[in-house]
């Protein structure tokens, strides 16, 4: 099979207004590269009419071939369902926003010449609400504590470059919950960095709110990380010898000085070890399900329908 040199991935959800611009932009940046390229825009289940958007697109420009997913299954599997599709030698991932600049698409080709396998961006600055950035750090600092996953810095975004063998191993990946960057982070071949500028969004909201990047936030840590379990453990030890230096202070005090009816401490350490079980067996039942999740082996995503490949329309 000929590859081109150079595929460019983007998850699309929400975004009928700034497709065509999308669009537009990403060849102009691509052509000033090669003119062996593709553009796979993947439809995410979006509730609004961005697939007419992508259709009527992939109808002016034969370069560009758009995914349709028969549901929404998250940004995360609408990437892998790309790099599924992607042919390219090389394969750029940027989000569909335009907060991130197609312009930086040469300086990730050219550093991918010199022999990186990843090419990575860091966000001098992050054009997201103090809400959304506060969650953000919160959760690469969780990240950061945790001894099983990379090392990754906040302003390390998700538009990067990664070569074929790296695509190739990416999805030989079986994990259901996955991380992007995460996994790129892990797989540990030769990187580079450069520094990029981060725009306002060009039309409408982010489809993040801030109850999905928490539950995005647990979902990674504990599909890959056993550190909440370490946690939980090391909580139950705490509070065992909490209760045994207090169960020595009660008997001294009894016969020192008696017992006082109704002392508030036996309902504060109710509520402290009720609080510790119900803990304990939360984090438990969060990684109980992410193996239930994972040995049901369901697929990451269901195309419902593609556009330019292959003459498929």
């Amino acid at each position: 099979m000929i590859r081109p040199l150079l595929s460019i991935v983007s998850p699309v959800y929400c975004a009928a207004e700034i497709v065509p611009l999308l669009g537009s932009r990403i060849i102009e940046a691509a052509q000033q590269i090669t003119n062996d390229f593709e553009i796979i825009l993947v439809e995410d289940g979006s509730p609004d009419a961005s697939w007419q958007s992508i259709a009527a697109l992939c109808a002016n420009q034969p370069k560009v071939k758009g995914i349709k997913l028969t549901r929404n299954f998250g940004q995360q599997n609408a990437i892998t369902a790309g790099l599924a599709h992607a042919r390219g030698a090389y394969v750029v991932v940027i989000d569909c926003d335009l907060q991130d600049d197609p312009r930086y698409i040469g300086e990730l080709v050219a550093l991918a010449r010199e022999g990186f396998d990843v090419v990575l961006t860091y966000r001098q600055t992050r054009e997201y609400s103090r809400l959304r950035n506060g969650i953000t750090h919160a959760y690469y600092k969780l990240m950061q504590l945790t001894g099983d996953l990379p090392r990754v810095d906040a302003n390390i975004s998700g538009y990067s470059l990664i070569s074929r063998r790296v695509v190739d191993a990416y999805l030989r990946m079986d994990d259901y919950h996955r991380d992007f960057l995460m996994l790129v982070q892990w797989m540990g071949f030769k990187h580079a960095v450069i520094k990029v500028e981060h725009s306002p969004r060009y039309a409408g909201k982010s489809a993040y709110s801030w109850t999905m990047l928490v539950r995005h936030a647990f979902d990674t840590v504990t599909a890959h990380s056993k550190t909440l379990l370490k946690v939980s453990i090391a909580l139950g030890f705490t509070y065992v010898a909490v209760a045994f230096v207090a169960t020595i202070y009660l008997i001294v005090s009894y016969f020192i000085h008696g017992y006082q009816a109704g002392w508030a401490s036996t309902m504060v350490m109710l509520w402290a070890s009720t609080g510790c079980i119900l803990l304990a067996i939360g984090v438990t039942g969060i990684y109980i399900g992410n193996i239930f999740d994972q040995v049901r082996r369901r697929p990451l995503f269901l195309v419902q329908e593609l556009a330019n490949f292959h003459g498929t329309t």
